[in-house]
């Protein structure tokens, strides 16, 4: 199997944390040609993809304060970024659904583009931002939130707590604001905490990632080619069940879980490591 055919492959059926991976780095890949400038070595992103800290700015273009979060300023931006989302990613998954993923990502992004908006404005300042930081954040302060006493081992440390890490990078943060990249750390710890609020309100049953679901599947109605069905006439029972209505926090399927077991493997072994019901079992799950 080549290169390409494996990369096909991990992003069709590697789940959502994958797929955000891609995303970020075909947006790099693409971003080269159009926004860098050669001469000076620096990207240069137009104000209706990177979110201005202008806020009359944010008001006509509302979309940048998404679209930032997958755009950078450099190969080594992308990469660290890349690197610790690849890290939180398998974490929260651990946890959580896919759907609740992307609903983080995508919530979190907005909110630390907000209070940057007006953090800056507030400030007097004037600057534009990119870069998926504030997102990371979430998805590992969520996590920590969660399971905060999960052991990790970390090569030349040992084994440390979850919250360890997510202390060391948030007090890093934080001595930095003032220092370098303000506008970096004011996001990053705004995304952490979002990504603390979204897990408490979680946890008292309320899941703020259904706000996305709601707004992709009704794009999706829009743009469907689907007819709508015949309405058929049914008996309903009367006696509705009673719902439970406890924290909404799911685990993910075991599909998933084996899926994401396999291509970690390949990823240490390769695609040639795998056992013939592997194989057969990737070949199943990818139609």
């Amino acid at each position: 199997m080549s290169i390409i055919e494996d990369l096909k492959l991990q992003y069709r059926i590697g789940g959502i944390a994958n797929k955000m991976i891609y995303w970020n780095v075909g947006i790099f890949l693409i971003s080269i040609p159009l926004f860098y400038q050669f001469k000076l070595g620096v990207f240069d992103y137009p104000n209706w993809l990177a979110v201005s800290s202008e806020p009359t700015v944010v008001l006509t273009r509302p979309w940048t304060l998404l679209t930032y979060a997958f755009f950078h300023y450099g190969f080594l931006h992308l990469f660290f970024n890349m690197m610790v989302l690849n890290f939180t990613s398998r974490l929260f998954l651990t946890f959580f659904t896919q759907k609740q993923y992307l609903g983080l990502y995508i919530l979190s992004a907005i909110f630390a583009g907000l209070v940057y908006v007006l953090s800056f404005y507030l400030l007097g300042k004037s600057s534009m931002m990119v870069g998926a930081s504030a997102a990371v954040m979430a998805l590992l302060v969520a996590t920590t939130t969660y399971q905060p006493l999960m052991e990790l081992r970390l090569l030349l440390i040992g084994n440390v707590k979850l919250w360890h890490i997510t202390a060391v990078l948030l007090i890093l943060d934080l001595l930095q604001i003032q220092i370098d990249n303000t506008g970096g750390h004011i996001a990053h710890l705004s995304g952490a905490f979002f990504g603390y609020i979204y897990i408490k309100l979680l946890q008292n049953g309320t899941d703020l990632s259904r706000i996305v679901s709601s707004v992709i599947e009704f794009f999706g109605s829009l743009f469907s080619t689907k007819k709508a069905t015949t309405f058929k006439r049914v008996h309903v029972n009367s006696k509705k069940p009673i719902e439970k209505r406890n924290s909404k926090i799911v685990t993910k399927d075991k599909t998933q879980q084996q899926i994401d077991e396999i291509l970690d493997k390949i990823s240490k072994s390769g695609y040639d490591s795998l056992t013939t019901e592997e194989k057969e079992f990737l070949f199943r799950t990818g139609k």
